[in-house]
């Protein structure tokens, strides 16, 4: 692999073309804040997107504007400059129909585990009983079987966010946005929690953009990589990894896998 990570890998997401086929499309989106009277650009000109069934990692340095471009991405906020698109769409309505899981697990600590996973199917409205039975039937994927009556002040973190996942899986949006679910974990239970991660993913295959600071798991993790620069967050590098599917721990030691991870460290000044 070519030294520079450009040469070979970069692509320009603003000249892809997007069918009504792409789920999400994010065209030259920027977002400025006003804090303590200062004008702060979050993010300049963002361009990329997720396919159908794609799992997209997206990595770049504290600050860069991760968590608001997911923000932006599920409809929480409006972009000051450029457009989101659902589906090929630009005026569809986002807010209620992308999963989004935050950095915090946010389980309600008087509702029980089932209750906390029944939370998302209550909201929407759904049939409640047909819901907990399929709760039910998924508690052994998320290794929460025995735990459903528990509170969540007794789980450790990885059942926690375990748990949390569930729930947001269990909303059954065609998108998902995970926000560094595995950031506040030890390494071993972060290692565990990725292969377990990919499995459940292999049986959804949603569309999943997901947020990390370990370009390691990036690469484990993701179809492609997205790099975002220093604020304001840009896209500096968008590439594909071209590992095969399913994906083992002894794969971080592949000559593929050192090079890419070259790339995205350069990418990223590392």
């Amino acid at each position: 692999m070519p030294s520079s990570a450009v040469d070979r890998h970069e692509s320009h997401p603003s000249d892809m073309s997007a069918g009504a086929t792409t789920p999400i499309v994010i065209r030259d989106v920027s977002k400025t804040f006003r804090v303590d009277g200062r004008v702060v650009q979050a993010l300049h000109q963002i361009s990329m997107q997720a396919e159908s069934q794609e799992f997209v990692t997206l990595i770049g340095p504290s600050g860069c504007g991760k968590s608001t471009l997911l923000d932006l991405i599920c409809g929480l906020m409006t972009p000051d400059a450029g457009e989101i698109l659902l589906h090929g769409d630009a005026d569809a309505p986002r807010l209620g129909r992308i999963g989004y899981m935050p950095q915090r697990d946010l389980l309600l600590p008087w509702r029980s585990v089932m209750d906390n996973l029944l939370l998302g199917p209550e909201v929407m409205g759904q049939d409640m009983a047909a819901a907990r039975q399929e709760a039910r039937e998924l508690l052994p994927l998320f290794g929460l079987e025995g735990f459903e009556d528990y509170y969540p002040a007794t789980l450790s973190g990885g059942m926690r966010q375990r748990a949390a996942l569930m729930r947001t899986f269990l909303c059954k949006q065609e998108i998902v946005l995970l926000d560094e679910p595995f950031g506040a974990l030890d390494a071993l239970t972060r290692r565990s929690m990725r292969r377990w991660l990919l499995d459940v993913w292999a049986r959804f295959r949603q569309t999943l953009i997901f947020v990390t600071h370990d370009v390691d798991e990036a690469i484990f993790l993701g179809d492609r990589v997205v790099v975002l620069s220093a604020r304001p967050g840009t896209v500096i590098l968008d590439v594909p990894v071209e590992l095969p599917r399913p994906r083992d721990e002894a794969m971080v030691s592949l000559p593929e896998f050192a090079a890419l991870r070259r790339d995205l460290l350069s990418a990223l000044g590392l």
